[in-house]
């Protein structure tokens, strides 16, 4: 079948270059004679990759010196508990419900603190981004956790909240590197590698120098993010191979002009997708229109076995993964990084194909 197009969540597809250039070392790294698979942690090449890949997020996303920037592993889930353990002092937090990861992410917390859930958009199925009152912002919370992109819903932040002095964390696993953000504005930003970024196994962590070193009492070891800091990621084997594709995509990023140039293309592809549904007599967006997501584009036509027939003749067509979360139904195109502007006019072109035909 050759490379289908993948519009799928996560895992989701890395760029071609990625790919080749990986299988090319795939047997021999630079004259090393192993594979990355194959190297120890503690050698020196293995210290320039995980090295080089933290200095090449750091230039791209512009993240100042009084940030330290972690790989570690358990994915963005594992953050639900770790953002409490380590960074609750009064033992409060704000969390704003806009969909299934933050609901998850409150509740984790939850079981080490007390919650304000400020605000949610589960009224309407998390199809838009409430309107935030500080007057309902805990003024004593240890932070503000939003979910910067929901991947399931499609709807993401285009401002932040003014939190004063509560710093925001932000999972922001669906959207990192896709567009520009302002690292100083929050207090923590954190990620799984899976969609916009490397495999599945790495996760992100880039947390302000001054919310370190207040871990609860009891927290385990591998939960407490200075053990992380202090010992440079490598406490304990840290995702080797994960990190390595993590660095060949952050490389190919700035070969392309980096995340200004990339936001560029991306607002190309989402243009071209949410142009045509808005034109389109069968199919239609389901997330309001200001609080559209760049990433993940969820989608239904008026019946349930036409969204089935869609999804599976897309699939023969080589446009695959398009089937929406079982909370939204329809279908979902996700359409990261890595998705090139081609990808997306041919799925629109079927799209339109379809329709005629239905």
């Amino acid at each position: 079948m050759g490379r289908v197009y993948n519009f799928s969540a996560g895992p989701s597809m890395l760029p071609e270059a990625v790919l080749e250039k990986a299988a090319k070392q795939m047997m021999d790294y630079e004259g090393s004679g192993m594979s990355v698979m194959e190297m120890s942690h503690r050698s020196a090449d293995y210290e320039a990759i995980i090295g080089g890949a933290e200095a090449l997020l750091r230039e791209l996303m512009q993240i100042p010196d009084n940030y330290k920037v972690m790989f570690l592993q358990g994915g963005a889930s594992s953050q639900f508990a770790m953002i409490p353990l380590n960074l609750m002092r009064t033992g409060k937090a704000d969390y704003v419900i806009t969909g299934q990861w933050s609901k998850k992410a409150a509740q984790e917390a939850e079981k080490y603190g007390t919650v304000n859930r400020v605000a949610s958009s589960a009224d309407k199925t998390f199809s838009y981004i409430p309107k935030l009152d500080p007057s309902t912002f805990d003024k004593e919370a240890d932070y503000f956790h939003i979910t910067f992109n929901n991947t399931i819903y499609g709807t993401r932040y285009t401002s932040l909240p003014d939190t004063g002095n509560v710093p925001i964390v932000a999972d922001i696993s669906s959207n990192i590197l896709s567009q520009p953000i302002d690292v100083s504005k929050f207090g923590m930003l954190y990620a799984g590698a899976q969609k916009n970024m490397g495999p599945a196994g790495v996760t992100v962590v880039i947390i302000r120098e001054d919310l370190l070193g207040f871990t609860k009492e009891g927290t385990p070891t591998m939960f407490n993010y200075q053990i992380h800091v202090d010992n440079g990621s490598m406490y304990n084997t840290p995702p080797t191979y994960g990190i390595y594709i993590c660095k060949l995509v952050l490389e190919w990023l700035k070969e392309l002009g980096g995340i200004e140039k990339m936001h560029e293309i991306n607002l190309k592809k989402a243009k071209i997708l949410y142009d045509y549904l808005d034109e389109s007599k069968m199919f239609r967006g389901t997330v309001v229109k200001e609080d559209r997501s760049l990433m993940n584009v969820p989608f239904v036509t008026d019946s349930d076995e036409l969204n089935a027939k869609f999804i599976k003749e897309a699939k023969a067509a080589g446009f695959v993964n398009l089937k929406g979360h079982r909370t939204v139904g329809g279908m979902r195109a996700s359409i990261y990084n890595a998705m090139p502007v081609e990808g997306v006019e041919k799925l629109v072109a079927f799209m339109k194909e379809f329709e005629k035909n239905n």
